[in-house]
């Protein structure tokens, strides 16, 4: 199990070392693996009349009503083509679980506390509000999400 260390970084209290990630569009983001209570396949949705835009639906998950938030609609991205549904990134909040809608799953990558930086000052706006900093990988950014800020951005 991932051994988490202090951090003040935002406000956020505590930073794992492991990351399960995830693309939305070209972005490259990691959510503490602690926070991640499952990922699935796109299930069906109940519209929620009046919901934000973001709000994609409700979905039944084994008898839990979980909140689907479209990631990239709350990011102002164009809509995923057609023909491929999003995955389901079902995270813990203090709201309780909530799902993430993105495009593609990566993998779990373990990475060192050291390397963790604040967000870039030229990360788009709609993107650097939701999340807590980013690692600077080989090949890419790995940016690392804030569910708190998230749901509060879905949500208002």
């Amino acid at each position: 199990m991932a051994t988490e260390r202090a951090r003040t970084h935002s406000g956020a209290t505590q930073l794992s070392d492991r990351f399960s990630t995830f693309y939305v569009d070209e972005m490259f983001f990691g959510i503490d693996v602690l926070r991640v209570q499952e990922v699935l396949h796109h299930q069906p949705m109940t519209r929620v009349p009046k919901a934000p835009e973001v709000i994609e639906g409700l979905m039944n998950l084994r008898g839990q009503i979980v909140m689907a938030i479209d990631m990239r609609r709350l990011l102002l991205l164009p809509k995923r083509a057609s023909g491929s549904p999003p995955m389901n990134v079902v995270i813990r909040t203090d709201a309780g679980a909530m799902s993430l809608l993105v495009d593609e799953i990566g993998d779990v990558l373990e990475l060192e506390e050291t390397a963790f930086e604040p967000p870039p000052v030229n990360l788009e706006a709609s993107a650097r509000k939701l999340i807590r900093g980013v690692f600077k990988l080989e090949e890419k950014l790995l940016l690392v999400l804030d569910p708190e800020r998230t749901i509060e951005s879905a949500i208002g």
